[in-house]
């Protein structure tokens, strides 16, 4: 079993922010695929099933993500976990990959690290960066960068397709965009 995580915050006013990428990319990916919504109270989150993959939005804030990450891992018995996020270390548009290393200051990383390890999968949407790092963050997307956003998750949707059928090395090669 796959467990595919979009990381991002609950709640109306995180909707459209920049740490909430990762729900947007679930939300897309959700609609195109045939899922059956799952609820139980102790995935602490949003669960989708289709086929042999889950879908998870944590509904726990970001600060606490791998609570829910390890329930349903825990659960489900999941052998592997890729992991959508928001990266400040890459320009609007940019889009990496990479499996394991450091959170890189990201909470909601730093919480699945700390409950589940840091073997798992990644992709990173880079959402640019500001001096007011929170503010930033938890900012909405300008007007003028919705293009670059709407570019990069379909891109995103696409590589992670491909992704579930493959290897973190062979999307990275073909997919990773830098801006």
């Amino acid at each position: 079993m796959t467990l595919v995580v979009g990381l991002g915050n609950i709640g109306e006013q995180y909707e459209e922010t920049r740490h909430n990428v990762g729900f947007m990319l679930i939300d897309l990916l959700i609609k195109d695929l045939e899922t059956t919504k799952i609820s139980n109270v102790k995935f602490k989150g949003e669960l989708f099933k289709s086929s042999s993959t889950l879908f998870l939005k944590p509904s726990t804030y970001m600060n606490l993500s791998g609570e829910s990450v390890r329930a349903v891992k825990d659960f489900y018995k999941c052998q592997r976990i890729i992991v959508i996020h928001d990266d400040i270390d890459l320009n609007l548009g940019a889009l990496k990959f990479k499996k394991g290393g450091s959170s890189g200051g990201h909470n909601g990383l730093k919480s699945i690290d700390q409950l589940c390890s840091n073997n798992y999968e990644r992709i990173r949407i880079g959402v640019g960066k500001n001096i007011d790092v929170i503010s930033h963050v938890l900012g909405k997307f300008k007007a003028d960068e919705k293009e670059s956003l709407d570019k990069v998750l379909k891109h995103s949707k696409k590589a992670l397709f491909e992704l579930l059928e493959s290897n973190i090395e062979q999307i990275a090669s073909k997919y990773s965009l830098k801006s």
